[in-house]
């Protein structure tokens, strides 16, 4: 033979094969067939299952994002309200702080004119005691010289009898 040439199967190899396979066919129809499209079934469910809870996550996660970015703009925004508050506390302190000093100021120099007042009053009072006291010195001095002379004596006399008439 030939290798070139073709056997041809005869009738009774192609009728049991085809028997075969038909039986095997329905072996497996029976046996294998519902198992096998059972699996593939499952599994198929498995992966619509697989991206139906990817596809979820995606939104969970696209939402959590949203939610975050919310949740920061509200974060900061409270931030800024915080500084801002704390801003406005700090320069009520200050202004509080420069008005307190600015009327314990004014007091201090209350009191201060008041004890250069007093202190000038009674520095006057001294120098006019003092001032009295040296002139009464003074006159006491010049009329026990004017007097110490008889004759001086008489005409003082003479002269304050002169000023009486005289007025």
């Amino acid at each position: 033979m030939d290798s070139t040439q073709f056997v041809t199967p005869g009738f009774g190899l192609v009728f049991w094969t085809a028997i075969t396979f038909l039986f095997l066919l329905l072996i497996l129809k029976k046996f294998a067939w519902k198992p096998i499209l059972g699996a593939v079934s499952e599994r198929e469910e498995s992966i619509k299952s697989a991206l139906a809870a990817a596809e979820e996550a995606k939104k969970e996660m696209q939402n959590l994002q949203s939610d975050n970015e919310r949740i920061l703009k509200e974060a900061r925004a409270e931030r800024d309200g915080m500084l801002k508050e704390a801003r406005e506390i700090k320069e009520s302190i200050v202004s509080d702080a420069k008005e307190q000093a600015k009327v314990e100021a004014d007091k201090m120099v209350k009191a201060a004119q008041a004890t250069i007042e007093s202190e000038k009053k009674a520095a006057v009072a001294d120098i006019k005691s003092q001032v009295a006291n040296l002139s009464v010195e003074i006159a006491e001095k010049v009329i026990k010289e004017q007097l110490s002379a008889k004759n001086k004596q008489l005409k003082l006399v003479e002269e304050m009898l002169g000023d009486i008439k005289l007025n």
